[in-house]
């Protein structure tokens, strides 16, 4: 694993993020799995020293949009022009600090997958077979993997899905389910022939066996899923029979309307996509490539659990595959040999009230409705103690108001409030700290040594272990607080050195508890940067920026995004922030002001109501 900050060259670090659909706004859900950890984990590299690299972007092919733009009675465009502006403000409001968040329906995207397609085709792992594919009876249209649910021939699950069983992690398809249904309507699927394209899994099978057996610091169930789909590998289809997507380059197949690559095969390309969509945006067309052809870098992908299989089994078989890897051999291509994930980091599930997330069965919290009352930073707090890292964790509200008032305002809040208020007080800067007492020196090492505990578990991606150490600090640093009683000093004169001494150490834990708290805080950092008397950028901010889809790509086919469209991205200059993952001493002599209130205290009412757009049922 990468360790925190060394004197080493620094590392190139890609952080991928599962691409959210833009078939709807995002819940609080979604951003648990895939938004706060990889942010938290790239801002913690970043402060280490690391060359970081964050891509993603909107998901915007498939049926589900196709369902969804049907529902809404607009095109499909339409509707992923309108979901990706929504889901872009959620995600900037909330903080990622994505280096580019882009969409799929770029002539950039459809130029990389079709590459990579040809690439995998001509190496001999994209082969034909007929297959049964599944229609909807009422409506004609071909109904997706994903979108059909039956009981699990294998180990009897009744909410087996079309493409795998989540309780056994066996590999299916929509035919091999007892009992099929429709999720779109409940009608039961016909199964029609139908030719496609599919990745050659089986050839693959011996490759992708020996990465995985390398990959000992996985989390345990993403290795031990991941290691399970080895068992029953057969070759899954690449196409479909859908008219939105991106076209097969393959003569002969370019041109019908009906037959379109599979989202989940464009999807995980994205995380190359971008990253070439983003050299080219910087004005270096050839700096992805330190990110992906170096084979120092490393590369982690955050997601829920529900995508594990497409991001340790389908994205390395494409890359193993396209780079000639697989028992069948085949030559490198024009993107060159290209790095495997270094770790697939999964988290669980957030539920609600014991139930999953659904927007369409009505139990949601909407990311934007909760920025809008409680701001970023309470979501984020809230995600990264008490959020599905390695369990299924119940959101409630009364869960919610605990953690923020006990923890975030009565711990945090509270410690640098009264600290930066007394010493504004008594001296009206930092004050000069005459010699240390053993108290002061216990405190300050405890400090010091959680740089190097909290650093070790962020760079591991133990988020909750790496948090909980600095909450754990703080309230060491109130308890000092408390039997120092610089409130007792203050009204003896000949004890103004020791007051002075107090509230200087106070003040020099404050700091480092900030810096420490600021992957997982930014916008409360920069806040407590500034009331520590400090200027400048500590914590960079993302930005939205509208761009042109204006460059030349040869692609093929009907149905291509047009040359010229505009479209929104996440950006943001985070190389110049001051913040990084060391001690910061804080200079006697820096003017202090009064403090304001840090974090706002919630209603504890709130806990049992819930707020009016999401009330406790």
């Amino acid at each position: 694993m990468l360790e925190g900050m060394t004197e080493s060259t620094p590392k190139n670090i890609l952080v991928s993020v599962a691409w959210p659909y833009a078939n709807g706004p995002r819940h609080i859900g979604h951003v648990a799995g895939f938004g706060v950890p990889s942010d938290v984990f790239a801002r913690y590299q970043r402060m280490a020293g690391n060359n970081v690299l964050m891509v993603s972007g909107t998901d915007e092919h498939g049926t589900p949009l196709l369902v969804q733009a049907d529902k809404e009675n607009v095109t499909v465009k339409e509707l992923a022009d309108k979901y990706n502006r929504q889901i872009v403000e959620d995600l900037a409001g909330l903080g990622l600090s994505y280096d580019l968040f882009t969409r799929t329906t770029t002539r950039n995207h459809y130029s990389v997958v079709q590459e990579l397609f040809k690439g995998l085709y001509s190496n001999g792992y994209m082969i034909k077979e007929t297959t049964q594919g599944a229609i909807s009876p009422s409506t004609g249209r071909t109904l997706p993997d994903r979108y059909i649910e039956g009981t699990c021939p294998i180990c009897g699950a009744t909410d087996a899905r079309g493409d795998q069983c989540d309780t056994c992690g066996n590999q299916l398809d929509p035919i091999d389910l007892i009992n099929p249904r429709s999720k779109i309507n409940g009608e039961t699927p016909e199964f029609i022939e139908t030719e496609h394209f599919m990745l050659d899994l089986p050839a693959l099978h011996d490759a992708l066996k020996a990465w995985l057996e390398t990959r000992e610091d996985w989390r345990p169930n993403v290795l031990k899923f991941a290691l399970n789909l080895l068992e029953d590998m057969r070759p899954r289809a690449m196409t479909r029979d859908i008219d939105w997507g991106i076209p097969v380059p393959v003569e002969g197949w370019e041109d019908k309307p009906s037959k379109k690559l599979y989202v989940w095969f464009d999807a995980v390309i994205g995380y190359l996509s971008a990253s070439i969509e983003w050299a080219a945006r910087t004005g270096d067309e050839d700096a992805w490539k330190k990110f992906w052809q170096d084979p120092e870098s490393q590369g982690y992908y955050f997601m829920g659990k529900d995508n594990i299989t497409f991001h340790a089994q389908i994205w390395p078989a494409e890359l193993l595959g396209y780079s000639g890897k697989g028992s069948k051999g085949g030559e490198v291509h024009k993107y060159g040999e290209l790095n495997l994930p270094t770790e697939v980091v999964s988290s669980e599930f957030l539920t609600m009230s014991g139930s999953k997330f659904s927007s369409s069965k009505g139990v949601v919290i909407y990311v934007k409705d909760f920025l809008k009352e409680f701001g970023p930073d309470p979501l984020r707090y809230f995600i990264a103690v008490a959020g599905p890292e390695n369990n299924d964790t119940d959101f409630t509200w009364d869960e919610f108001v605990r953690r923020i008032n006990n923890e975030l305002a009565n711990g945090w809040g509270n410690l640098v409030n009264r600290t930066v208020s007394m010493a504004h007080k008594n001296f009206g800067q930092i004050p000069t700290p005459a010699a240390l007492e053993e108290s002061d020196q216990v405190i300050l090492d405890l400090a010091a040594r959680t740089f190097d505990e909290a650093g070790e578990d962020l760079a591991a991606a133990k988020f909750k272990n790496a948090i909980g150490k600095v909450m754990s600090l703080v309230g060491e640093a109130n308890a000092y607080i408390a039997e120092q009683e610089p409130w007792q000093l203050a009204k003896d004169s000949s004890q103004r050195e020791r007051l002075a001494t107090v509230l200087w150490t106070a003040l020099q834990v404050v700091s480092d508890c900030n810096t420490m708290l600021t992957p997982f805080l930014p916008h409360t950092a920069q806040a407590v940067h500034e009331t520590l008397g400090r200027t400048g950028v500590w914590a960079a901010t993302p930005r939205i920026e509208e761009v042109v889809d204006d460059h030349d790509f040869d692609l093929v086919g009907v149905g291509l995004p047009e040359k010229g469209q505009t479209y929104p991205v996440i950006t943001g200059d985070y190389t110049s922030q001051q913040a990084t993952w060391q001690r910061i001493d804080v200079v006697p002599g820096t003017e202090l002001a009064k403090p304001k209130p840090l974090v706002a205290k919630l209603d504890p009412e709130l806990g049992e109501t819930g707020p009016e757009w999401a009330p406790v049922k």
